[in-house]
């Protein structure tokens, strides 16, 4: 396979993973578990594959969220649930949260079951080597119902190429800020508004991060990319794609174009049940 079909294909799968970071039921179910409400599930749901690691360690592999702000959930997290509860409970809400907006016939359909069987062939193909969260991902243990085996195996592939992402952004010089201005300022993910809410950083951070960015000429004195700038972020997509290619080659184009068929049914019927907020604030969250 091509890597920008493969990218393209990891794209349009995502929001069937991404939405359990908007669901109501994740926060439901996870605070259930003994979390406290806010953020924390956020933070210790994604990190509990990796056990019940320190604040710097969810920093450092989420990467562009500030640390003061993963600090006030992790390690207290680990305080109120174990991990091995967490991802248990994370599988319940991803199930309460499926039926809800697809329905129980589709969550027993024979074509979730084929998709949910091709995307494992292609999780387990994942090389880990590098790759914290895919690796500790695909330590989990494989549900058995197939609606739950398609939502992990994404996981594992989103995590995967998200790895990858991370690898090429310290490669180009981008702290977690800067990547996240530099990836507001492409006009393709968040808001800055947003992105500065929901990672936590103040208005003077960011500020900063956008200063440093026109020093190096990565950005003009309006705050947008430059020819400089823009081909740094077309080069790190472009990259990213082929790091995350391997699994999806081990499928094959046919297989793969299947696995997209029968993925973006599903996906535009999570659309249409309304699974991301309206205000246009959805992008991949890597």
């Amino acid at each position: 396979m091509d890597p920008c079909d493969s990218g393209r294909l990891a794209r349009g799968l995502e929001p069937l993973h991404a939405m359990t970071y908007f669901a109501p039921e994740t926060e439901e179910h996870l605070t259930a578990a003994g979390l406290k409400p806010g953020r924390m599930s956020y933070f210790a749901g994604r990190s509990a594959p990796m056990g019940a690691v320190g604040a710097p360690v969810v920093a450092a592999t989420f990467y562009n969220f500030n640390p003061d702000l993963v600090a006030r959930h992790i390690p207290a997290a680990w305080t109120l649930v174990d991990p091995a509860t967490l991802v248990a409970a994370r599988f319940v809400a991803v199930d309460a949260t499926l039926r809800r907006m697809l329905g129980d016939d589709v969550v027993a359909s024979p074509e979730v079951a084929e998709a949910a069987g091709l995307a494992r062939r292609a999780a387990e193909a994942c090389a880990c080597e590098g790759r914290p969260l895919a690796a500790a991902h695909a330590e989990v243990k494989w549900p058995d119902a197939p609606h739950l085996v398609l939502w992990h195996a994404l996981s594992i592939l989103r995590e995967h190429r998200g790895d990858g992402h991370v690898a090429l952004l310290l490669g180009a010089g981008l702290s977690g800020l800067e990547a996240l201005v530099t990836a507001t300022a492409t006009g393709r993910a968040f808001l800055p508004e947003f992105a500065m809410a929901s990672r936590g950083w103040s208005r003077e951070q960011w500020d900063g991060a956008v200063a440093a960015l026109r020093d190096r000429g990565v950005l003009d004195a309006d705050g947008a990319l430059t020819v400089e700038g823009a081909g740094l972020r077309k080069q790190i997509e472009h990259d990213t794609d082929r790091l995350g290619a391997d699994p999806w080659a081990h499928l094959g184009a046919e297989a793969a174009a299947r696995l997209g068929e029968l993925g973006g049914t599903l996906v535009r019927a999570l659309l249409t049940a309304a699974c991301f907020p309206s205000s246009g604030v959805f992008a991949v969250t890597r």
